[in-house]
């Protein structure tokens, strides 16, 4: 669900970016109303739960891949507007350092995952808890919810994919950017998520949340004094598996580079081009591109990427709290 840069026209990125600024303006501004300095810190955690998730790929029939992403989780665990700024810090970081999502896609890429994920996902979880009050209800309804967010982010960047041959031609009519048509991305782009990538932002949600359940006797986290060090456990653990994520081959659908889409089968032909738009397009070279540390075997290469990963998004948001002010009395 990364989109690279050049699948989308400068204008619609321009747009995406655009229609993020309202929402990353009234996410900031609800943190500093609500969650105290001392508790900035659990937002970094929050980011690292959804910077690792999305580095597990998954394999598909097909030979494509895909991920969870975590928007849901954090947006129970901390409120929808911290998941908005958590899953940000979480995609930037990736786009920066590692090359995963575009940088002018960065808008889009944002309001798919850190927009629309967390806030349809918290929106349903919360009337499925009011209507079902049994033993499993919290389970179900998180289940349910990180289900419903992650699949109406994935149809959002399909239909930002299909848009693109619809607007965006060359004299001869060729399409200058992503060249599949709603037709082909709605479907492409679906079938996967709500499958295999669904059920992993299922369980990927339920479990980490039963885990924070257990730990914390508090379930408003971000009012628990300390993050516990059996939540720095669970990050570790997450990290030293992230490895199992190169097991997956293929490519998640969408995010070809611009030498291998010419060769892509789609409806049992290949696309015999290369649109202009990518041929020529924008071309950033991220610091560990892919996850790959240059003279280190892959597995070893991609979970040094998952610890410098993990270390920033949470020093970043302690650098953060240091600019906050104290306040005497909160609450959520």
């Amino acid at each position: 669900m990364h989109i690279p840069d050049n699948y989308l026209s400068p204008a619609t990125c321009a747009v995406m970016g655009v229609a993020m600024i309202p929402a990353w303006k009234v996410s900031i501004q609800k943190i500093r109303q609500e969650i105290p300095k001392e508790k900035m810190a659990f937002l970094g955690v929050g980011a690292a739960f959804s910077f690792l998730s999305m580095m597990f790929n998954i394999p598909l029939a097909g030979g494509t891949t895909g991920h969870a992403v975590g928007g849901t989780l954090i947006a129970i665990l901390a409120g929808p507007y911290a998941a908005c700024i958590s899953v940000t810090m979480a995609l930037f970081i990736q786009c920066l350092m590692f090359g995963d999502g575009g940088v002018l896609a960065f808008g889009a890429n944002c309001f798919n995952m850190a927009f629309v994920l967390p806030f349809v996902g918290y929106f349903v979880y919360t009337q499925v808890k009011r209507y079902w009050k049994g033993k499993y209800g919290e389970q179900f309804a998180a289940g349910f919810g990180s289900y419903i967010g992650i699949n109406a982010a994935a149809f959002c960047a399909a239909v930002e994919f299909g848009i693109q041959p619809l607007l965006f031609k060359n004299g001869a009519g060729n399409p200058l950017y992503c060249p599949y048509p709603l037709s082909v991305s709605i479907p492409a782009m679906m079938i996967g998520h709500l499958t295999v990538f669904g059920a992993a932002e299922v369980v990927y949600t339920v479990a980490v949340l039963g885990f924070m359940k257990k730990v914390n006797k508090d379930t408003n986290y971000t009012k628990v004094k300390h993050t516990s060090k059996a939540v720095y456990a669970l990050l570790a653990a997450l990290i030293v598996c992230t490895p199992l994520g190169l097991l997956a081959a293929g490519t998640a659908w969408g995010e070809w580079g611009s030498d291998e889409i010419a060769s892509v089968v789609s409806k049992g032909s290949t696309l015999g081009f290369i649109p202009e738009g990518m041929k020529h397009g924008f071309n950033y070279r991220a610091l560990f591109s892919d996850y790959v540390i240059a003279g280190m075997p892959a597995w070893i290469g991609y979970m040094i990427s998952a610890i410098i990963g993990t270390a920033i998004v949470i020093i970043l948001f302690k650098i953060i709290s240091t600019f906050m002010k104290n306040k005497v009395e909160f609450d959520l």
